[in-house]
């Protein structure tokens, strides 16, 4: 049988695992995990390139009218692509972040966001209607499968993929887009 500090430490492990992402088997409320009033401390997703090279997934995203978008076809400009869902706390904090980085970047750069929601665009549109977002579109994944290609089902998940296509790196949990190492880490694959 373990020690008491060895079990502590087991412990502590599993309840701090949800606050860096949200698992798909969470209600469609929001998760409350960490100080969420739009602090951008204690978003400590780490850069993953364990995956570079792999091509975009060639999965087709709907925007709330219908219109699709096969994310393959995208090739020609880097792409960060974020999947993220509405109930998911740490997605909801990183959204203004990504708005904010695809006005920044502008066309040098396309920040494609796709939810993960079950109900689509029940929940989506009233979403981007209250945040009033300015450069990010409401893509849906039909399917609700590109968060398990991409990262076993946990969110948010970000994937930068350069002009080619290709993966260069990716961040499962949550990341501060605003900051300085993001800007470093992104220039990878924009010039």
């Amino acid at each position: 049988m373990p020690s008491f500090p060895a079990r502590l430490s087991l412990t502590v492990a599993i309840l701090t695992l949800p606050l860096a992402a949200c698992d798909r088997e969470a209600p469609e409320e929001a998760q409350q995990q960490g100080e969420l009033a739009g602090a951008k401390a204690g978003l400590a997703g780490e850069l993953d390139r364990s995956s570079a090279g792999e091509l975009m997934p060639a999965t087709i995203v709907v925007d709330p009218d219908g219109n699709e978008l096969n994310l393959a076809a995208l090739q020609g400009q880097p792409v960060l692509l974020n999947l993220w869902a509405t109930w998911c706390a740490p997605c909801v904090v990183e959204m203004p972040m990504l708005d904010e980085l695809a006005g920044e970047y502008g066309d040098a750069l396309r920040v494609v966001t796709v939810s993960q929601d079950r109900r689509g665009a029940e929940k989506v549109v009233p979403f981007f209607a209250k945040q009033d977002f300015q450069h990010l579109q409401p893509w849906m994944d039909a399917t609700s499968s590109l968060d398990f290609e991409i990262s076993g089902g946990v969110l948010p998940a970000t994937v930068l993929y350069d002009a080619s296509g290709q993966e260069v790196w990716r961040v499962v949990g949550e990341y501060d887009w605003s900051s300085a190492d993001a800007r470093v880490a992104i220039a990878e694959a924009v010039e």
